[in-house]
């Protein structure tokens, strides 16, 4: 597994190495002792599964009391993933960095936790899978708008197609402090 720099110090692509014969391709995805290696010690508890037409757009969500570390990619199409860091005391709060996932690239990206996540779907069809590193907690759950003029996402899509609570959640400045994810030095 190589692990490749982003925009954000403390989100990587990952890229598994690919064994490629006749009969297709074999690859390693997640190998706990080698990813501890690579400096993610986090151990996922649960695998997510989505399926997403052209121009969906899924986020900005986040987990405040159970946050969750994620482990994201496309087994069919390509997605543009984003991590906003919304941790409190980060000297990274408020920027954002995106990798586009692909199928034909078979890239990861690793999203530590006290990150809003979200992807947009580039291609007809998109099947995106990600590890949890706590389980999912709707009590929990919280999110920043997509389209929040801070951010200023370069997101690929034009006109995407959001769900009804996603295109409800406020902007990072609106949110309260305490609605947030703090920040600790490691």
């Amino acid at each position: 597994m190589q692990k490749l720099n982003t925009s954000h110090p403390d989100v990587w692509e990952l890229q598994p190495k690919v064994f490629r014969d006749a009969r297709g391709f074999f690859m390693e995805t997640y190998n706990q002792q080698n990813f501890c290696e690579l400096g993610i010690p986090d151990i996922f508890v649960q695998d997510n599964h989505s399926r997403s037409s052209k121009g969906t757009l899924r986020g900005l969500h986040y987990q405040l009391r159970h946050t969750q570390a994620k482990l994201c990619r496309v087994i069919e199409g390509e997605a543009l993933d984003v991590a906003v860091d919304v941790r409190v005391g980060s000297p990274n709060f408020g920027k954002w960095t995106s990798v586009v996932l692909s199928a034909e690239r078979q890239n990861q990206i690793y999203i530590p936790k006290g990150f809003a996540h979200g992807f947009a779907a580039l291609s007809d069809s998109v099947q995106f899978l990600y590890k949890c590193s706590d389980f999912y907690d709707p009590t929990s759950e919280h999110g920043i708008i997509w389209n929040d003029p801070d951010l200023a996402i370069s997101w690929g899509v034009v006109s995407p197609l959001v769900s009804e609570k996603d295109a409800k959640y406020s902007t990072l400045a609106a949110m309260p402090p305490e609605y947030l994810p703090q920040y600790s030095k490691k």
